[in-house]
């Protein structure tokens, strides 16, 4: 397995998916921090300085950033002579990240982006390792596109879809064709804590702007394929989704029902969980750092899986599932659970470079 340091810049490093960023690559086996990269009015400036009093991690700031100075992250040169690649994590309008990241890997630094900004991009790949790790293969023709020979831009897909599409996943090939999930999300995937955002304390808001369209037509370029240099979505299955803010810190929970196609043959309750409990991805084959050992936990309990007991299971990397029945509406209904700043953020980003790394893309 590889065994070469990477050298690594975080884009974006004071927001607090940069900060998720920090803490998980602080003793990463593969990965080394030497870049942190920020907005002008941080540049210049410590790291420390700058988060102190807005250090969102329950984890204290690790003593190895606090006096590294951050770096313009507009000056890509600069950063790009110093790593091997970068994650990113900016919070800017969608234009200006898809010309940012594009900059970057024009400057042949990788970018493993954080951002929704390039996640339609038709040769950019939206992977969750465990799930379309093949997706990579479309690199080649975005690299000539580009006009690079390493540069490049791979993205994971939106928090939401950590806590349903996994499950229907090894189910698909069974012929799994309409689905309805309701997710429940975190106040965390905004970037909001309840000191920050105390209107949310008691409270449920039923809008997440732009999150259903996400939760609807992500999963449908997750399941696509390659085709004439592009990645092409899927036609075979039709997902509708409700997407609601709730009163929790981390981890987003999904409410899933699902139908097969007419004609199918459909497995049994006890024949799904064995499915679940079995499957293994790219990610498990190849033993990268973050991969979870066992992808989908189900839970035979009635009242789990649930966000405080579940969240953080495999490094808040594993995916868990519980409550799988028939419905009188659908074919089965379940619930579902996955940890949205960790399997769903940066912890799904550093596993996505992982896998690039593992894959030979970084070399």
């Amino acid at each position: 397995m590889n065994q070469k340091k990477f050298k690594v810049g975080i884009i974006g490093a004071t927001g607090m998916v940069g900060q998720r960023f920090a803490l998980l690559l602080e003793n990463h086996p593969w990965f080394e921090v030497k870049v942190l990269a920020a907005s002008a009015r941080s540049a210049g400036k410590k790291y420390g300085d700058v988060v102190e009093g807005r250090w969102h991690m329950t984890k204290d700031l690790p003593e190895k950033y606090k006096d590294m100075v951050i770096v313009d992250a507009e000056n890509v040169e600069e950063v790009a002579s110093q790593v091997d690649f970068c994650f990113c994590a900016v919070n800017m309008k969608k234009d200006e990240i898809k010309a940012l990241e594009e900059r970057y890997a024009k400057a042949e630094c990788p970018i493993v982006s954080n951002n929704s900004a390039h996640r339609f991009t038709p040769d950019v790949p939206m992977v969750i390792p465990e799930i379309n790790a093949d997706h990579l293969e479309i690199i080649d023709a975005q690299r000539k596109r580009l006009g690079t020979k390493r540069g490049f831009i791979a993205v994971k897909s939106n928090c939401s879809l950590q806590s349903y599409v996994p499950a229907i996943h090894p189910l698909k090939e069974l012929g799994v064709n309409k689905v309805l999930a309701c997710t429940y999300q975190a106040i965390s995937g905004a970037g909001k804590t309840f000191k920050t955002w105390p209107e949310m304390i008691d409270n449920v808001i039923p809008y997440i702007g732009g999150e259903e369209e996400k939760s609807e037509q992500e999963p449908l370029k997750i399941w696509g394929h390659i085709e004439n240099n592009e990645i092409v979505k899927t036609d075979d299955i039709a997902i509708t989704a409700q997407c609601i803010r709730v009163p929790v810190s981390d981890g987003h929970t999904a409410a899933v029902f699902m139908s097969f196609k007419d004609g199918v043959k459909k497995p049994s309750v006890d024949e799904i969980i064995k499915i679940w409990e079995s499957y293994k991805g790219r990610a498990q084959e190849l033993e990268l750092p973050s991969a979870p050992k066992q992808f989908l936990h189900y839970f035979t309990e009635p009242d789990r899986p649930q966000i405080k007991s579940e969240r953080n299971l495999e490094n808040g990397m594993a995916v868990s599932v519980g409550r799988l029945r028939e419905d009188t509406q659908y074919d089965y209904k379940f619930v579902c659970m996955s940890h949205n700043t960790l399997r769903g953020a940066a912890g799904g980003a550093v596993l996505l470079a992982e896998l690039l790394c593992a894959e030979g893309y970084m070399d």
